[in-house]
């Protein structure tokens, strides 16, 4: 029987274990999206307790607290910090099968050296052990990061943000390379004609001047797209239940905005209209400064209404869609190749039936400038986990270049997250480690080691040229 979590952990095989420790181990980690808060890395500010660092904005948590029966006053409640942590620790051990199991004791292994198992009954040694260490000066949150051996952090950010703090420590001229993602959701989200047009007004402010037609508000964002650049930005974000792509002229979406911004209600077909409208800029933008754009696809968000409106978004109540995606993001990618405009672009998929849908959809859009130009991204939110990462892996070694992958990313909000990345490579150092014993693949470890060095690191290092 093996230990559990060792230094082997998820290495099935000498080969597998030989990849991981001689190649994968020690790269650097590139994490090109994220939830992160940019002020916090700024200000390098150090967290009072674990409570802090680790349950905060975490709904992967939440989520498992809820199905435990924890009553909501312990998770986004009033309740003390260490309340809070207790009730989490006596969930983890009915987390078993979860990879909230997995990342818990990984966490708790490479940032504290704690190799105790949490429950409630190690709850307050553990919550004491750690929040202790967290007032060191090497835990700071650019220490966790320093841990980690992070080298750069691509964060989320609307394009009406100042980025003042990406500035401050660029200011600084720190090794950790901090930059900003465009991601502007809220600037095409016509579902809301009340919202966008708040939001409107907001850019009027930011970029001081009136938004009194169409063109006004392009070139008010495309300002602000500007701005972005300027500030060390090359990479954009868009988080959608899938690619709008619909049919339309300038005339018509002149149209629709005049009544967007005269607050009258839109129909359906101009919905769609709009939204693939504002995709198309966005996408030519990106393709104008050679950035890479990245399209998150599949969640059905906010399904819960009364807790929606009891905690808002991004708290735990969002799930896997089965929306059609295969037509709509074809007809989107080939528009944009057709007028070689395309960007280097990562397609990230939230339901597991089309993982091979979207491992041949890019095979359609490698055109050979650059190795891996059109991306499958790797298993994303429900899928982060050991059988979703495997099924992307597979499904993109299948039909496309799992070589020419850009690997892992957190697409966390905390900065005990990047185990994640270890997560990831002990996968892929498995997958590759059995195929050798099976015979299945050579055993040429010198070739293989730097297939596993290139998907840890050297890709995304290549790619985004940060």
């Amino acid at each position: 029987m093996k230990s559990f979590l060792d230094e082997n952990f998820l290495l099935q095989t000498k080969t597998a274990q030989k990849l991981y420790h001689d190649f994968a181990k020690s790269m650097p980690i590139i994490d090109y999206h994220n939830h992160l808060i940019p002020e916090q890395i700024a200000n390098n500010i150090q967290f009072s307790n674990i409570s802090q660092v680790w349950l905060a904005g975490d709904h992967y948590k939440w989520r498992a607290m809820r199905a435990n029966g924890v009553d909501e006053k312990y998770i986004t409640g009033n309740a003390t910090d260490y309340e809070k942590f207790e009730k989490w620790a006596e969930t983890v051990p009915y987390t078993l099968r979860n990879p909230l199991y997995h990342w818990t004791h990984l966490e708790l292994q490479r940032y504290f050296g704690i190799n105790e198992l949490l429950s409630g009954k190690t709850a307050q040694k553990i919550y004491d052990e750690c929040s202790s260490k967290l007032q060191a000066s090497d835990y700071s949150v650019r220490g966790l990061l320093a841990k980690m051996n992070v080298e750069a952090v691509c964060t989320t950010d609307d394009p009406l943000d100042s980025l003042n703090f990406h500035q401050q420590l660029a200011a600084e001229g720190t090794n950790l390379k901090m930059l900003p993602a465009f991601r502007p959701d809220k600037a095409m989200n016509s579902d809301d004609i009340e919202g966008l047009n708040e939001y409107i007004d907001k850019l009027e402010s930011v970029v001081n001047k009136t938004i009194g037609s169409f063109q006004d508000y392009l070139d008010a964002l495309k300002s602000r797209h500007d701005y972005f650049a300027a500030n060390g930005c090359s990479v954009s974000d868009h988080g959608l239940e899938q690619i709008y792509a619909e049919d339309y002229t300038d005339a018509e979406i002149t149209s629709i905005f005049e009544k967007i911004r005269s607050k009258k209600g839109i129909s359906f077909e101009e919905n769609l209209k709009f939204k693939s409208a504002m995709l198309i800029y966005f996408a030519e933008w990106d393709h104008e400064k050679g950035w890479v754009q990245q399209y998150h696809l599949g969640a059905l968000r906010n399904n819960n209404a009364r807790m929606l409106r009891q905690l808002g978004p991004d708290t735990g109540w969002d799930s896997i869609g089965d929306f059609s995606q295969a037509r709509m993001l074809s007809k989107f990618l080939n528009r944009l190749d057709n007028q070689d405009k395309l960007a280097k672009t990562i397609i990230y998929n939230l339901n597991p039936a089309d993982n091979e849908l979207i491992a041949t959809m890019i095979g359609n859009f490698n055109d050979g400038s650059i190795a891996g130009k059109v991306q499958f991204g790797s298993a994303w939110w429900f899928l982060d986990q050991k059988d979703g990462m495997i099924k992307q892996l597979n499904a993109l070694s299948n039909m496309g270049l799992l070589s020419r992958m850009v690997g892992m990313l957190t697409d966390s909000r905390s900065f005990l997250s990047f185990p994640r990345h270890e997560y990831f490579r002990r996968i892929v150092c498995n997958l590759f480690g059995d195929d050798v014993e099976n015979g299945e693949l050579p055993n040429d470890m010198e070739w293989i080691g730097k297939i596993v060095q290139d998907i840890s690191y050297f890709n995304a290092k290549n790619y985004f040229k940060f």
